[in-house]
């Protein structure tokens, strides 16, 4: 039902006269927040981390795919306000909240960042406000946490207020897909809701996806990795096999990928990471149960993919049982420890879990990334990043590689005669000897140390 407030709101969209915000200024708020300002939008973006609200201020962008000129140009716009303040809600039009749903130690979702941001729209929301929640969260969540809490203060959804689920699409370091040319899904608790947030996405997104309900849009994402983790825990399961069976699984996967039709390649590694595919699936199933529906796909998938750094422990130990030597009190430098190349992200990073692995088993283990300067290990101690020098890397007895950045000297490093574990198979272009890959078995004649520095 189109009401006043439909069409006050719908026009100022329509105009870009619309005050927008954002809820959370990571790494789907901040791009989505400057592409906002970019269509011509003036723009609250509200993070509570009062760090990055200075960072914005100065110019000084902390997302990889935003450059620092590119957020000076939209600071200089004066069209984008960046706060710790969540009474400034009493001055949004429509607001976009991309928030952080972790899952807590038990794998259950964990929704205390909405829950947060919802009691703050229940103090200050200005009235006919759009809502458009783009967290990744289970089905069901835009009309349980959002919905029915604002309607125990007498607002109703397409009446005083209107409620949208359009889920992040957000793949960092991508220079193909971005904000702008990625396909948004969108789903609303009412037409009217629907039709304001297809309205408000088709200003600043080339293509809008709408869809019947809320819990369409909430599952469709999902579905999409859910799909993924799947696919990848297969072909994390095929390449332990192909190493067992003395078949090169990389060698497979680019036969199999000449067929035109019918088959999609996915990659092995030691492990998935990033903030969507480790969780997505837990989120599902987690609701799932809640209909007593147990997903056996899911549960095996996690646990495959969750298995992978240990494997890359025992691919380890089974290399350097070629040089007579144990894990433990050997020297181990992981290569690379964000979660996918070029980016400094470490979020749920497999590398992490390898990283804790090493050290609980005696090794000595260090880590160098172009990229990623720290992170904090299980204990909450920082570790850094070695600094790149080839003559100390010659003195590891191992190197892991995690991470296929592009910017890696792989000639450089595979010249060392260091022994090398490749779980991405970066070194392809190497036939020495003391290169080794997951998915392939370790074939290769026993080398004492003092040889294997000579090939």
């Amino acid at each position: 039902m189109e009401n006043q407030q439909f069409h006050t709101l719908l026009n100022a969209i329509e105009n870009k006269e619309a005050v927008l915000g954002v809820v959370g200024l990571g790494y789907v708020g901040l791009p989505l927040a400057v592409e906002m300002v970019n269509q011509g939008f003036t723009v609250i973006g509200i993070d509570l981390d009062a760090s990055k609200v200075e960072s914005i201020y100065q110019g000084d962008s902390y997302i990889h795919d935003i450059s620092s000129d590119e957020l000076k140009k939209v600071m200089q716009s004066g069209r984008f306000q960046p706060t710790t303040d969540y009474s400034m809600l009493r001055v949004i039009d429509a607001l976009s909240i991309c928030v952080p749903t972790p899952l807590s130690e038990n794998q259950d979702p964990d929704t205390s960042y909405i829950e947060t941001v919802v009691d703050q729209i229940k103090l200050h929301m200005k009235p006919g406000m759009l809502i458009t929640l783009e967290s990744t969260t289970y089905p069901g969540t835009t009309e349980e946490l959002i919905q029915q809490q604002l309607d125990k203060i007498g607002q109703e959804a397409g009446k005083d207020y209107f409620l949208c689920f359009s889920p992040e699409r957000v793949d960092p370091s991508n220079g193909r897909f971005t904000t702008f040319n990625t396909p948004k899904v969108i789903g609303g608790t009412t037409e009217a809701c629907l039709k304001l947030g297809t309205a408000l996405y088709s200003k600043y997104v080339e293509t809008v996806v709408p869809v019947s309900s809320p819990k369409v849009a909430e599952m469709s994402k999902l579905l999409e990795n859910t799909f993924r983790s799947v696919n990848i825990a297969f072909v994390n399961e095929m390449a332990m096999m192909c190493d067992r069976m003395g078949i090169d699984i990389w060698e497979v996967i680019d036969a199999a990928a000449t067929k035109p039709f019918g088959f999609m390649p996915f990659y092995p590694g030691p492990g998935i990471g990033g903030h969507c595919i480790p969780l997505d699936p837990m989120y599902l199933s987690w609701k799932a149960k809640g209909f007593r529906f147990y997903s056996k796909f899911i549960e095996l998938a996690q646990s495959t993919n969750d298995n992978m750094p240990y494997y890359v422990l025992n691919k380890t130990s089974t290399i350097l049982n070629e040089y007579a030597k144990s894990v433990r009190k050997s020297n181990i430098l992981l290569l690379g420890m964000s979660y996918k190349p070029n980016i400094a992200d470490l979020r749920e990073s497999p590398g992490l879990e390898v990283y804790e692995l090493f050290k609980e088993s005696g090794a000595n283990v260090s880590y160098y990334d172009p990229h990623a300067d720290s992170f904090h290990d299980k204990h909450g101690e920082t570790v850094h990043s070695e600094a790149f020098n080839l003559e100390q890397f010659k003195k590891y007895d191992c190197i892991v590689l995690i991470t296929n950045h592009s910017d890696l000297p792989y000639f450089d490093i595979a010249e060392l005669g260091v022994p090398i574990l490749d779980t991405r198979n970066a070194f392809r272009s190497y036939t020495h000897p003391h290169i080794y890959k997951i998915g392939h078995s370790v074939q290769h004649p026993v080398l004492e140390p003092s040889e294997a520095l000579l090939v």
